[in-house]
C-alpha cells in the first residue's frame, strides 16, 4: 500500500485544484523556499485527521482555506483527497484504490468522505 495521488483544492497557499501524482514510493518532497512543501505535508496530515490547528500552522479552521492572493478570489472551502493503492487489500474494501477526502467550509464545518 502506498500513496498514489494527492488532490488539493483551495488549501492554504494552493488555489484551485492541484494534483500531485506519486508513481513510485516517495522519500522526500523538495523545492525552493516558499514553494509549498510544508503545505503539502500539512494537507496530508489534515486529510488523515489532524485535529490540532497548531500542528497545521494555523489558528483556526478558516486559516486552512485559500484567502485569495493577488486576484482576490476568496475560496469558500478547502479539501484534500488522498488516493491510496489498495491492490494488496490492506484496507478491508474490495477496491484497487481507496480515497479519503476531508473538506472544510468558511463556517468551519468539516466533512469526511471515503471512496
Amino acid at each position: 500500500m502506498f500513496l498514489n495521488r494527492v488532490l488539493i483544492k483551495n488549501f492554504k497557499s494552493f488555489s484551485g485544484k492541484n494534483v500531485l501524482d506519486f508513481p513510485a514510493l516517495i522519500t522526500a518532497i523538495v523545492g525552493p523556499n516558499g514553494s509549498g512543501k510544508s503545505n503539502v505535508v500539512d494537507a496530508i496530515r489534515w486529510a488523515l485527521g489532524e485535529q490540532s490547528f497548531k500542528n497545521l500552522r494555523a489558528e483556526k479552521g478558516e486559516d486552512l482555506i485559500f484567502r485569495g492572493g493577488k486576484k482576490g478570489l476568496i475560496s469558500g472551502f478547502a479539501e484534500v483527497e488522498l488516493i491510496f493503492d489498495n491492490s494488496q487489500k490492506i484496507f478491508p474494501f474490495d477496491v484497487s484504490e481507496l480515497s479519503i477526502l476531508r473538506r472544510i467550509d468558511r463556517n468551519e464545518n468539516n466533512s469526511y468522505f471515503l471512496n
